[in-house]
C-alpha cells in the first residue's frame, strides 16, 4: 500500500521525518526551520517510531506561510487485519501557537484522504478530558467508540466511506439522485 512521501494541502505540507531529523529530535538539537517550540516530548517520541522508507512512519506538520515545522502526525505502522478490514492508528500534535487555527483538522484530513483512497480505516486514542482533540476527531468523522485502553484513553474509529460504484444515470453525476 503507497503513500506519499509528502501529502500537501493549501496550507500545510506533510512530509515524513527522516532519519537524519529523527536522531535530531532524539539527541534536541534543533534544526532552523522548527517552531521555536518544536519537537514537543510527544513529537519525539513519534520519532523514535522512524523504520527508513515507511510511508506508514510519523511526518512532520510544515505551514506553507512560514516554512516552520509546527508538529508533528503519522501512523502507528502499517495497516494491520482488524475483523477483515485494514486498519491502523494515528497520532498528532501541534505546537500551542499553532493550535485553535484548523491545522490539525486540515493535516488529518489530508492523511485521511489518502487512507481513504488505500481503504485503510483509522483509529485513534485519545484522553477523554482533550476537549480540542475530540472536537478535530469529530470534523473528521471518527465517530465509533471502540472503548478504552488501559490508560482510560477513548479508542476512536473513523467508518471508511462508502463508495458510490453504482453507473450514474445520463446526465446525472455520480452519487447523487435523480432530481438533486
Amino acid at each position: 500500500m503507497g503513500l506519499a512521501a509528502a501529502v500537501r494541502t493549501t496550507r500545510l505540507l506533510l512530509p515524513l521525518i527522516t532519519p537524519d531529523e529523527a536522531a535530531d529530535m532524539l539527541a534536541g538539537r534543533r534544526r532552523p526551520a522548527w517552531h521555536a517550540d518544536y519537537p514537543r516530548e510527544d513529537d519525539r517520541d513519534a520519532a523514535s517510531m522512524i523504520s527508513a522508507g515507511d510511508p506508514w512512519g510519523p511526518r512532520h506538520v510544515v505551514r506553507a506561510f512560514d516554512g516552520l515545522v509546527c508538529g508533528s502526525i503519522g501512523f502507528f505502522g502499517p495497516p494491520q487485519d482488524h475483523d477483515g478490514v485494514a486498519e491502523t492508528e494515528v497520532g498528532y500534535g501541534l505546537v500551542e501557537e499553532a493550535r485553535g487555527r484548523g491545522v490539525a483538522t486540515e493535516a488529518l484530513r489530508a492523511l485521511l484522504d489518502e487512507t481513504d483512497r488505500l481503504g485503510v480505516r483509522i483509529r485513534v486514542s485519545v484522553r477523554p478530558d482533550n476537549a480540542d482533540s475530540i472536537r478535530v476527531l469529530a470534523k473528521c468523522g471518527f465517530t465509533d467508540l471502540r472503548g478504552t485502553t488501559d490508560d482510560g484513553e477513548l479508542v476512536m474509529v473513523r467508518p471508511l466511506p462508502v463508495r458510490d460504484t453504482a453507473p450514474a444515470a445520463a446526465g446525472q453525476a455520480p452519487g447523487r439522485a435523480p432530481g438533486t
